[in-house]
């Protein structure tokens, strides 16, 4: 019996272990499984949003995947909470089911308040502002801050300061606001200290150094800011080298990488280009063809500027293209197209250009539209066009409207595209444009070993009122000099191409010290200039002055007493300035001519005719060595029984031949020591101008010597006659000679971030014994 009762025991000890386990199964089963109402596919009642301060609920049920009325699907509960994540207006995101409602409990991110920035010198305020995307009243997120880190640094490394950091400070407020501070150390600016090539045969790394914008850590850092790491100018100086090459004869020349790796303390870049030069070649046979029956080839034959023998440029053949190009488009073919086919010649290393002429697509352009001229009027933009409305589409035309746009200097962004017209032969052009500030406010200072200290102060609008005229009123002034001019030009006079304008100038000049006189001349003047040719100007102006010779110093020239008074001028004048140079303001090769012609006696008390002339040679020797020759003369004669008077005489000196002081050398009354100026003048110069050996070229420093000679006669009769009988040691007290002076020396030139400055050394080999001698001339000026 106990047996039994034991085994019943157990058993029944088994059973109840058995229902319990099977129990608390099924609870943690329940417990996992959804309740009814929201098994999948049932319909859900309410959505009910908790927690949001700012944010409408409607707003946040906008993202919802889940709606009132519609089945129930967890996989679309998920897909809301991360599209209410994804808003960035929340922190948190909880949805619960609360019986036969979905509830969507939100946690609003804080709203910024300020965003400063703390620790920056180099770069202003404004500009992180501007960068940055997080602004005050916008919604706060950390993955915001982190990607405004990141575009700091980016502005810092633009700058080459690769060793600046971001911390961001979150200072919380009240009412779920913060404020963000973004902590930055800029570190100093990475620089680069080395620049290496690898492939280069034909070139050393020193000529390469000189192409590319990117210069070495030096002594002149500060004055350059070249050496500055930046990878936007890698890819600048790529393309500088492969155009290099391209224009010395290397057709198939490739820069294949750029490289920059940081050194190990993390100091500086050493940079690496790789280039494959391949073969130099040389122009072959230059042909122009044409497959347009129309157009005979031959007559555009000099327009090419490619000549078989030359070394191959890339940059002659795309100038060819211009040329021909616009000049059949001026012998009405707007429809020509020019296509070069270069033909290379491995055995022989030439390429032979065929300059192909085919007609293109006969388009005319619909319409021109033009946007972003906020202050230009439209017809300034429109006058560049050499084509309106209705008129043939080229290319080439285009391209040169852009190119006149560009150097009108009104704008810094000029764009034009063309997109389809209202059928398959109509274009529209597009000229978008980005306008910048035309006008100036500029003070000048500097220092002559001639007049002293200098200043100057100039105002000027090259876009007066939106209309592309100039304006400036300028105010320079010396220990011996003081001059005031206001200018006005309209560039297109009638809408033509006419440069119409005037000038209103008062000028005092104190020439006490070399002449015992002062003079002063106040007048204006009206002038009209057009272009008789691509390189061929002329200008004519009437001018009317009243001038004054006066403030005679006690023992001056009877030459000079005689002159003192107020007499008025009444002139005519036309200059012709013709210029070939490569660079206008950096020329290396090329030549400038002009020559100009004034009469005076049109009304007033004076009458002279008056000449002058002046022609400038440049020549490359090397591509870093360059000679320039200058020539000038003029001459100034009465007419109708008049003498010329003292204020119209010539005065050389220093800036003509140097070694000599201002007024240094012509006639001279020597018994005062006065200089009376000459009628008649001309004076020549050589000069060698080349790089100084271990300075960099990147610093605007270079060096030349020179060869100056001029001659300066002519005192006139009236001079003549008031020292008549007056002699000095037996000799009379007018010197007048036309005999030769001459010097020779050596200059330095600096092209410096403050203004050009010149040095001239200058030792005299001829002169007369009462000429004045100067060893040293140094000239500098500056706008800031």
């Amino acid at each position: 019996m106990p047996v039994v009762l034991s085994i019943a025991l157990n058993i029944r000890r088994f059973v109840l272990c058995a229902v319990a386990v099977a129990a608390g199964v099924l609870g943690v089963v329940g417990a996992l499984l959804p309740a009814p109402a929201y098994a999948q596919g049932a319909t859900v009642q309410n959505v009910l949003v908790n927690g949001n301060k700012r944010v409408e609920p409607e707003t946040v049920r906008s993202y919802m995947q889940v709606s009132p009325g519609s089945a129930y699907d967890p996989q679309k509960v998920d897909a809301s909470i991360k599209a209410l994540f994804g808003t960035g207006l929340f922190s948190d995101v909880r949805i619960e089911r609360v019986g036969g409602d979905v509830v969507v409990t939100v946690v609003e991110n804080p709203v910024i308040n300020q965003v400063a920035f703390e620790g920056n010198s180099e770069v202003d305020t404004d500009t992180l502002r501007n960068e940055v995307q997080l602004k005050p009243r916008s919604v706060f997120t950390r993955a915001r801050v982190q990607s405004d880190v990141q575009r700091v640094l980016d502005v810092y490394r633009r700058q080459g300061r690769y060793a600046a950091s971001v911390e961001p400070k979150i200072i919380e407020l009240e009412q779920d606001r913060v404020n963000l501070v973004f902590e930055i150390a800029e570190g100093s600016a990475t620089k680069v200290k080395g620049i290496n090539f690898v492939g280069n045969k034909a070139f050393s790394d020193s000529d390469l150094r000189d192409v590319v914008s990117t210069t070495e850590k030096g002594w002149f850092d500060f004055l350059k800011g070249t050496a500055i790491y930046d990878p936007d100018r890698m890819n600048l100086d790529r393309e500088l080298l492969r155009q290099y090459y391209l224009k010395n004869g290397y057709a198939d020349a490739q820069v294949t990488a750029a490289n920059a790796e940081l050194d190990r303390d993390g100091s500086g870049f050493f940079v690496t280009y790789s280039i494959e030069e391949g073969e130099r070649y040389d122009f072959g046979a230059v042909n122009v063809e044409s497959t347009v029956s129309s157009i005979d080839a031959a007559k555009y034959q000099g327009n090419v500027k490619t000549s078989a023998g030359d070394t191959y440029n890339a940059q002659l053949i795309d100038k060819s293209v211009e040329e021909l190009t616009t000049a059949m488009s001026e012998d009405g073919y707007a429809f020509a197209r020019v296509r070069p086919q270069p033909v290379p010649d491995p055995v022989s290393r030439t390429i032979a250009i065929n300059y192909v002429i085919e007609e293109g697509p006969r388009v005319y352009i619909e319409r021109i539209n033009i946007s972003g001229n906020t202050r230009t009027k439209d017809y300034v933009i429109r006058r560049e066009f050499k084509v309106a409305e209705g008129d043939a589409y080229n290319p080439m035309v285009v391209d040169q409207a852009k190119k006149r746009l560009t150097n009108l200097g009104l704008f810094k962004g000029v764009d034009i595209k063309r997109r389809p017209g209202a059928s398959q032969d109509r274009v529209v052009l597009d000229v978008e444009l980005a306008e910048q500030s035309t006008g100036e406010l500029s003070f000048g200072a500097g220092y002559s070993t001639a007049e002293g200290v200098i200043g100057d102060v100039s105002i000027t609008e090259r876009n007066l009122m939106g209309n592309g005229q100039f304006l400036r009123l300028q105010l320079s002034g010396s220990m011996e000099r003081l001059q005031v001019n206001l200018s006005f030009t309209e560039p297109r006079f009638l809408d033509r191409n006419l440069a119409a304008g005037f000038d209103i100038f008062h000028k005092e000049v104190d020439q006490a010290s070399e002449s015992g006189f002062s003079n002063r001349r106040t007048g204006a003047s009206v002038r009209l200039g057009f272009p008789l040719s691509e390189r061929l100007w002329m200008q004519t102006a009437y001018t009317a002055s009243r001038d004054s010779i006066f403030n005679i110093q006690p023992g001056a020239s009877n030459a000079i007493r005689d002159a003192q008074g107020t007499s008025y001028t009444s002139m005519v004048g036309t200059t012709v300035t013709y210029d070939l140079r490569n660079d206008p303001r950096n020329p290396t090769k090329g030549f400038w001519f002009q020559t100009g012609a004034d009469f005076a006696g049109l009304g007033g008390d004076v009458q002279y005719i008056s000449l002058a002339a002046e022609a400038r040679a440049y020549f490359p020797i090397t591509d870093k060595i360059t000679f320039v020759g200058r020539a000038i003369g003029g001459s100034i004669s009465g007419w109708g029984g008049e003498d010329v008077r003292l204020i119209d005489m010539f005065f050389k000196g220093g800036e003509t031949v140097r070694g000599f002081d201002r007024a240094g050398y012509g006639p001279r009354d020597l018994s005062t020591g006065d200089a009376l100026g000459g009628q008649y003048y001309w004076a020549t110069t050589a000069e060698v101008r080349f790089p100084i050996p271990f300075v960099p070229e990147d610093l605007g420093i270079s060096g030349a010597v020179f060869a100056d000679a001029g001659s300066l006669w002519g005192a006139g009769g009236r001079a003549e006659t008031l020292l008549a009988g007056c002699t000095v040691g037996g000799e009379s007290c007018l010197a007048d000679s036309s005999g030769i002076r001459s010097s020779v020396g050596a200059s330095l030139l600096w092209a410096s971030p403050v203004g050009p400055i010149r040095m001239d050394f200058a030792k005299v080999l001829s002169k007369e014994t009462y000429d004045d001698e100067q060893f040293f001339r140094f000239g500098a000026a500056t706008k800031f």
